[in-house]
């Protein structure tokens, strides 16, 4: 027989490890804050910002919307090779890094509009100042390599990167990783909730005897605690007083 639970048994549930769901999500939020204060090493963001124009051998002639459609096409190889160990070679070279290609390749991330013609170079480093290095010397070495690797001078910086006064780090998020903690917290606690009643098979009220047995409920038998009795006592040696006066 398929077998349906109501509203008001979904809040019985609920309201019934209301303490274990609750504790689950507190339990879950001072981790993550203790994560995100604590273990997760923060990380700082630079940026720098080229432009990409079809070079001009006629300083008077004008762009035509071809010279700006290649221009944008352009722009996805040439992100390809500001990642490429070619550049970043020359990146670690300069700042005298202690990375390999690869690894800085991680730290190093490119990206541009749709139809547009601006690049925008990202670095990421746990040290602000060397984030700032980093973008900066990226968009200058492939600036300078350019011309030898693909015979075009066509890179104007726009925009070099500067290190802020007091930076803010981009990771760890730590109020969005708390709100994920709690929402999860939440999940976890109404999940083991529900899974908890139902492996709890012991019967506790007649209504589980008719539930779980199909059986009709004949008579009950009250719970008697010792205070019951002292009263009951007291009240038949009160009655005999008065029946004996």
């Amino acid at each position: 027989m398929e077998e349906t639970i109501s509203l008001k048994e979904i809040f019985d549930v609920l309201k019934k490890r209301i303490g274990l769901i609750i504790g689950l999500i507190v339990v879950a939020a001072l981790i993550s804050s203790v994560i995100s204060y604590f273990v997760l090493t923060p990380t700082y963001q630079s940026s720098s910002q080229f432009i990409v124009n079809q070079q001009q051998q006629d300083p008077n002639a004008q762009y035509s919307v071809n010279d700006v459609r290649y221009n944008v096409e352009l722009i996805n190889t040439y992100n390809e090779i500001i990642r490429s160990p070619r550049i970043l070679d020359l990146v670690i070279e300069e700042l005298n890094l202690s990375l390999s290609s690869s690894h800085l390749q991680e730290k190093v991330q490119v990206s541009s509009p749709d139809s547009s013609q601006v690049v925008t170079v990202k670095a990421t480093d746990i040290d602000p100042e060397l984030a700032t290095d980093i973008a900066n010397m990226t968009v200058q070495v492939f600036q300078e390599e350019l011309p030898s690797l693909m015979n075009v001078d066509n890179v104007q910086v726009l925009s070099p990167a500067v290190t802020a006064a007091d930076p803010s780090p981009v990771s760890p998020n730590k109020t969005l990783n708390i709100a994920i903690a709690i929402v999860l917290g939440g999940m976890v606690g109404v999940g083991l909730a529900f899974l908890l009643e139902y492996l709890d098979n012991t019967v506790k009220t007649e209504d589980d005897i008719e539930k779980h047995l199909d059986v009709p409920v004949l008579g009950i038998i009250s719970h008697v605690d010792d205070s019951d009795l002292r009263v009951e006592k007291l009240q038949s040696a009160a009655s005999r007083r008065q029946r004996g006066a």
